[in-house]
């Protein structure tokens, strides 16, 4: 029983976190910072 219930809990728990930061607009500012790691990596950034 406790074996099944936790990887539920750890998804509920990643959903909900997943969410709570595209409500709150962290989506481009993630998108932003790795378009310049990647700039960076090939040498034009």
């Amino acid at each position: 029983m406790k074996k099944e219930l936790v990887p539920k809990i750890l998804l509920l728990i990643g959903i909900t976190f997943i969410g709570f930061g595209i409500y709150q607009g962290e989506v481009m500012e993630v998108l932003q910072k790795a378009i310049q790691i990647c700039l960076e990596c090939i040498g034009i950034g």
